[in-house]
């Protein structure tokens, strides 16, 4: 089975996504009084990886727009759990502390954790997703590996030996990995660690051969010859990495692996807040100043109104249920 990771392009086409936010919530207003003061933008993740990059990019452009400054803080733990349950159960429900919530935090979590301290479809509000990124298979250039062939065949001929490296038990680099072992029937080790940059450090140092990380993460590294990348898991070649096959070019049938990314907060927030929110970040997301860089790092940025995000996450948390279940993914 292959990720069912759909985003927006079965709610609208990726290309219009912006545009049709734009016009969906151009009717709301801003809210008398709000914002005052300053708002926190927590990231669930270490400083550094793909999606904290995009949030702070996200945070200097949205302030511009709303005359208030948007802070970046950083909340790590236990793959996005310990900052997410904040914004769900201890910040105020008035606008002033949004989160980023992704796929692995939103949708897998709830499936792998047997508790995270909040309920994701009743302790948070949906205000717009802001971007999605597909998951690369890459390995460390001193490895022998220069196919998705050869690593599979190397695993063949020693099962449990070959070890991939994630941000976390869990996380989507992790259902990543699982998912590969499953299709191409190979015994692999996972190697878990607290976040994606230690986990990338760890790879470009040797210590772990390889690992699935997000395409932004790694575009730098491997067109300067740090990193090796073997597959794209997306239904396309990625036009950062033309020369790299997807996936299913590789051979394996099927195989898609791309993380959405979003806006929350947490629920009680007043209507005609959220509904703002979702505005000013689309239309933040469609400014060229912080569009073309993000898309040119390999992000793919998109936007929402509230109810097609409150959607997209209502399917995707019953979607990823079975995938978890077939992946064997736990908490170590």
């Amino acid at each position: 089975m292959s990720f069912v990771y759909r985003a927006l392009r079965s709610l609208c086409g990726v290309a219009s996504c912006v545009a049709a936010s734009l016009i969906a919530v151009s009717v709301s207003a801003q809210p008398a009084g709000y914002p005052a003061r300053s708002l926190t933008y927590l990231v669930p993740y270490p400083a550094g990886g793909a999606a904290d990059v995009f949030a702070r990019s996200l945070a200097a452009e949205l302030g511009k727009r709303i005359g208030q400054t948007v802070i970046v803080e950083n909340r790590a733990g236990a793959n996005g759990n310990l900052g997410s349950a904040y914004v769900a159960r201890t910040a105020p429900a008035d606008g002033y502390t949004f989160l980023l919530g992704s796929l692995s935090s939103l949708a897998i979590n709830p499936h792998i954790y047997s508790s995270m301290g909040y309920d994701v479809l009743k302790d948070l509000q949906p205000v717009s997703l802001t971007h999605q990124m597909a998951n690369v298979l890459v390995v460390n250039p001193a490895t022998p590996y220069k196919t998705v062939a050869d690593v599979i065949a190397a695993a063949k001929a020693k099962p449990g030996v070959l070890a991939y490296a994630s941000a976390g038990n869990g996380n989507t680099m992790h259902i990543a990995g699982e998912q590969f072992k499953s299709q191409s029937d190979v015994d692999i080790s996972h190697v878990p660690y607290k976040g994606g940059p230690p986990a990338l450090n760890d790879v470009l140092g040797g210590q772990v051969p390889m690992m699935f990380n997000n395409l932004p993460a790694i575009v730098e590294l491997v067109n300067s010859g740090k990193l090796r990348a073997l597959a794209v898991g997306d239904t396309h070649r990625a036009k950062q990495l033309p020369q790299v096959p997807t996936m299913e070019e590789a051979g394996l049938k099927g195989y898609t692996s791309i993380v959405w990314n979003g806006v929350l907060v947490r629920s009680g927030t007043p209507p005609e807040i959220v509904q703002y929110l979702a505005k000013q970040i689309a239309a933040a997301l469609d400014s060229p100043t912080l569009k073309k860089p993000l898309e040119d790092q390999g992000y793919e940025v998109l936007s929402s109104t509230p109810e097609k995000f409150s959607a997209l996450l209502k399917a995707e948390h019953a979607a990823m249920l079975p995938v978890v279940k077939k992946s064997g993914a736990k908490v170590d």
